[in-house]
């Protein structure tokens, strides 16, 4: 009788993981590596420790999502909007986020490691801790919101 419940108890959080994309889906903890998320609109989405390993998310819509821990190694996120979105321990190991808007997000202790953040805009971003060792930012925004990294700036804004 207590191992049935506790199975029903579980259920629930398993469901969400093929729930569709929409604002504030429930994706904590689930595997969509090689997802297909294209101009996905995932506003206030819960990613918390989710994987999107090679995932295709050109053009998403990830304000102000709930991402810590979450694993964004070489997904593309070219053009995606993560304004204020809390992105905590977040890797994005060579991930391709050319263009993508970084506003107000949070990236304390992110991994940046060879990320691609050309003409990335990171005005108020937090980025205490983030490891940026080789991450491309020419032409990046930086997070005072005046100052323009120059070209070929790699591991910090010049």
């Amino acid at each position: 009788m207590l191992l049935a419940g506790l199975v029903l108890t579980a259920t629930p959080v398993l469901a969400g993981c093929t729930d569709p994309p929409a604002p504030a889906v429930e994706w904590r903890r689930c595997l969509l590596d090689q997802a297909e998320l294209a101009d996905a609109d995932l506003t206030r989405a819960h990613l918390r420790d989710a994987s999107f390993q090679r995932a295709v998310l050109t053009g998403a819509k990830l304000i102000e999502a709930d991402a810590i821990e979450a694993r964004f190694v070489s997904a593309d996120l070219t053009g995606a909007d993560l304004s204020r979105a809390n992105l905590r321990s977040v890797d994005f190991t060579r991930a391709i986020m050319r263009g993508a808007t970084l506003a107000g997000a949070d990236l304390r202790r992110a991994t940046l490691f060879r990320a691609d953040l050309s003409e990335a805009d990171l005005t108020g971003a937090n980025l205490a801790g983030a490891n940026m060792s080789g991450a491309m930012l020419g032409g990046a925004r930086w997070t005072d919101g005046r100052r323009v990294c120059a070209a070929g700036s790699v591991g910090n804004c010049q």
